[in-house]
């Protein structure tokens, strides 16, 4: 987790952003449905093999796992790559998209890379070294997470209301819904980056991946936040996710516990 693994992150989001952004809104994207009924684009491939290639040669002993094409071991370093997350709005023209890149040492993302081209941001941290955030390629800011302690003054984001249903949490998210001040489904990264920045106060979701989360870990803790699953439990792991400024971080896992 030093800088330099810092270093070659952004060096692959530069790659991954080259490839991404040239497919964005073409005419010919081409769109097949995966075994389990989500998209994917040549784009999404494409992105993956570009950035399994530069893993292979600048640190060939070091493991990958990627949505697109599985998990490679290789020890006690693995790189977590999610080449276009939001896959859907991508193919839509909806630039509420990025990839994400992450390395996990022994488990615990260390490195955490988003990069958002259609909306030119880019969002990094690396354990020990704060979270930053450029727009439009100017100078970074780090970031910080709210100050609010307050449920009834917290601004709760998350991916969808059929997530929560699918999950048989519905009516734990209404119920979350009056507790707070406000709420909205921003979605996919853009939640994790408002969140830790200081412009929301709490992010849930359900039915994600390691490759979902992984990157936004260190982003989120590094600006202050905590990150769990649902149920507690650190990291990217658990199938689910609670994002928070720490301070609320408690009381919407009570809330979430309650039957």
């Amino acid at each position: 987790m030093s800088e330099a693994d810092l270093a070659l992150a952004l060096r692959m989001a530069d790659a991954a952003d080259a490839i991404s952004l040239e497919r964005y809104r073409a005419l010919d994207l081409r769109v097949e449905l995966k075994p389990d009924r989500t998209p994917v684009t040549d784009a999404d491939r494409a992105v993956e093999l570009a950035l399994r290639e530069i893993v292979h040669a600048e640190r060939p002993e070091d493991g990958v796992l990627g949505e697109e094409f599985g998990t490679e071991d290789r020890g006690s370093r693995q790189w977590i790559l999610d080449p276009i997350d939001g896959t859907a709005n991508f193919l839509r023209g909806v630039p509420n998209w990025s990839t994400l890149i992450a390395l996990a040492v022994e488990g615990v993302p260390a490195v955490g890379v988003v990069s958002a081209p259609a909306f030119g941001l880019r969002a990094w941290a690396r354990r020990g070294g704060g979270a930053w955030l450029s727009e439009r390629g100017g100078e970074p800011r780090r970031l910080a997470v709210s100050r609010v302690a307050e449920l009834a003054d917290a601004s709760l984001s998350f991916q969808s209301i059929a997530q929560w249903e699918d999950a048989g949490r519905l009516q734990q998210l209404l119920e979350l819904r009056r507790a707070v001040w406000r709420d909205r489904a921003y979605g996919d990264m853009w939640s994790y980056i408002l969140l830790a920045q200081g412009a929301l106060d709490v992010v849930a979701e359900f039915d994600v991946k390691p490759y979902d989360l992984a990157a936004l870990v260190p982003l989120v803790e590094e600006a202050g936040g905590r990150f769990s699953s649902a149920e507690g439990a650190p990291g990217p792991w658990g199938g689910s996710s609670l994002a928070s400024n720490g301070l609320l971080h408690d009381a919407v896992l009570a809330r979430l516990a309650a039957s």
